[in-house]
């Protein structure tokens, strides 16, 4: 049935406004793409897992492991999955777990944050766990130390969609740059140090002891897991059906920020009787700033010897080969926030 004026008008603008565009702020919320890898055990402090999200666990106690599930929701293909591998019953004060998102500044130019015109935003997401309780969602604002926090509760053990309103903040600007925005936390495990205040139910300056007041302690069994997918961050009041990107448009908006060569995919060429190739390769969106990158022999026994690298592209010179021998390597690059 088509929606005629009065039916736009009864939706409100709220909603209508959206309709046909590219509404959700977050990337990969769907979790589509996991290019590191599918499974990540006992991830270091701030490893990226899954395409834009990262774990973050102060100590080798608890330990989680985090993978790309296909237990999901209807209508998803893929969660991100977090299970608890050794437990912590009793967290220490400084110690924090939790899954975080960052959103590159220049990205939420559309909340109008620090001007008279700010406007609400509406975080929402399908968690599915069998540790019931209250979880927390910390908001932090990099560019002006801000933050908001607020809880969601878990009364069964089925995927249920959670959404909470996101208030307008008319102080603090967000940078039009490539650096952090928002920086978005689901609260795991936490030590008193970030439950012994009030959650911050309006934005405010940073205060450590505001970020996950009330969190249930996750890590608490080895029997605990935690799944999340379909999250979205949206302008406006009202939680709206999930954006679904293509699998093309979701891959090339994640190699903005890490993207790689495997498989020996990067042959040198014009190899010299000394010994020595030089190959390059242009990625194929820009990437949010000149990468970090690694590079591996393929198997034709060179290494690296010099690079030249931008956010464009790169080159590489490999030595120790045989005469007129083109060698092979594998590379990453990474720009993550």
């Amino acid at each position: 049935m088509a929606l005629n004026q009065v039916g736009l008008e009864r939706l409100g603008t709220s909603v209508t406004d959206k309709i046909g565009e590219n509404k959700n702020l977050i990337i990969n919320g769907a979790m589509q793409l996991s290019q590191r890898g599918t499974s990540f055990a006992d991830s270091a402090n701030g490893s990226y897992t899954l395409d834009r999200f990262n774990i973050q666990n102060s100590s080798g106690t608890p330990a989680f492991t985090v993978t790309q599930d296909s237990d999901t929701p209807h209508g998803f293909n893929n969660s991100l999955k977090v299970a608890c591998t050794t437990a912590d019953t009793s967290p220490a004060a400084g110690s924090f777990s939790r899954i975080r998102h960052t959103i590159e500044a220049q990205n939420l130019s559309s909340l109008a944050k620090g001007t008279a015109s700010a406007k609400a935003q509406t975080l929402s997401f399908y968690v599915k766990t069998n540790k019931t309780g209250v979880y927390t969602v910390f908001v932090y604002d990099d560019d002006n130390n801000r933050m908001f926090s607020a809880s969601y509760t878990v009364s069964d053990t089925n995927w249920n969609r959670y959404t909470i309103d996101v208030p307008a903040d008319t102080s603090g600007a967000i940078n039009d740059d490539n650096g952090a925005g928002y920086v978005i936390h689901w609260g795991l495990s936490l030590g008193s140090n970030r439950t012994s205040g009030s959650l911050a139910s309006t934005w405010a300056t940073y205060a450590t002891a505001n970020e996950h007041v009330g969190n249930v302690n996750f890590a608490d069994n080895t029997s605990n897991v935690w799944a999340i997918t379909g999250v979205q961050l949206e302008v406006g009041s009202v939680a709206t059906d999930f954006e679904h990107r293509s699998f093309a448009d979701n891959l090339l908006l994640c190699q903005r920020y890490y993207t790689s060569g495997d498989d020996k995919v990067g042959t040198t060429s014009y190899p010299s009787s000394d010994g020595y190739a030089r190959g390059w390769y242009s990625f194929k969106v820009n990437m949010r700033a000149t990468p970090t990158m690694t590079f591996s022999d393929g198997g034709t026994g060179g290494s690296k010897i010099a690079d030249g690298i931008s956010d464009k592209g790169f080159y590489v010179t490999y030595g120790s080969l045989s005469a007129s021998q083109a060698g092979t390597y594998d590379w990453t690059a990474s720009a993550e926030l």
